[in-house]
This record gives C-alpha cells, structure tokens and sequence, in this order.
C-alpha cells in the first residue's frame, strides 16, 4: 500500500510541476513584451521590432517545446505506474487523454516553427497573434482540466 501511496503523491507532485510548465508557456504569450501579447493592446505587436518579435518566437518556441518534454515523460510515468491502480477501462481514458494533448502540443510546435515574420503587414501579424493565443489557450486549458481531473480520481484512492 505504501508503494501505491508513493506513486499516486509522486503524480500529483508532477502535476503540480507540469502546471507551472504551463504557466510559464502561457507567460511566454502573454508577457508584455511577447511575440503575441494576450492581455495588452494591439498597439505593443505592431510597435514592436521584428527582431525583437524573431525572439519572442524562439523564446515561446522554448517554452513549448520544455513543456512538451515535461508532458511526455509526466505521461510515461503515468501510463506505466498507474495502470495497476486505475484498473483498465480508466487507463485507457488517461492514454486516450494523453493522446489528445500530445496532438495539441504538436500543433502547437508545428504553428511556431512555421512562423514567419518577415514580410507580413500588421494584420497578418495580428492574426498570426490570434491563433498562436488560441492554440496555447487551449492547451493550458486541457492540461490544467486533465491534472485536475487525475487529482480528483488520485485524491479519493
């Protein structure tokens, strides 16, 4: 029992560490000098320098690819250690959802790798802005709605 107890407070652990990955991959949008600024008015993305936006890119590029690797080993572990204790039908729930995330975490490295700045006239670059906010919005909404979730069913074991 105290092997059990140990890896469900070592899952809750991580997901405590995977939520502030995913705080710091919504900072990244959101700061007020970011590629994409979610909270700030359109006037910061089109005052900014290209260069400066070229490096907000790498920078959120960074943040999404850190949280990616954190996501994929924080899976591993899961999918190896509860299998046991979630019986079968609420594994294959956790791997369905996992799977899901992973698409999303790929998308979303997919639209910043494909950025490209150069060229664009401001209302490309404010749409390029929308999207890369919705695509990162969405995914620290599923991430945080599947901790929580996991916690939940972790917490009443």
């Amino acid at each position: 029992m105290s092997d059990e107890l140990a890896v469900i407070n070592k899952v809750i652990e991580e997901h405590r560490a995977i939520k502030r990955h995913v705080k710091l991959a919504g900072d990244s949008v959101s700061d007020i000098e970011a590629l994409f600024d979610l909270r700030k008015a359109h006037a910061a993305w089109s005052q900014s320098s290209l260069e400066t936006l070229s490096e907000k890119l790498r920078q959120l590029q960074q943040a999404i690819s850190f949280l990616d690797e954190g996501l994929r080993n924080h899976f591993s572990f899961e999918e190896k250690a509860l299998p046991p204790l979630l019986g079968e039908l609420l594994t294959r729930a956790l791997v369905l959802q996992h799977r899901e995330i992973r698409a999303e975490m790929d998308k979303a490295k997919k639209m910043v790798t494909d950025s490209k700045l150069e060229g664009l006239s401001q209302e490309e670059l404010l749409s390029q802005r929308s999207q890369m906010q919705q695509r990162i919005s969405h995914i620290c909404q599923v991430v945080e709605e599947h901790a929580a979730s996991e916690e939940t069913i972790l917490k009443m074991m």
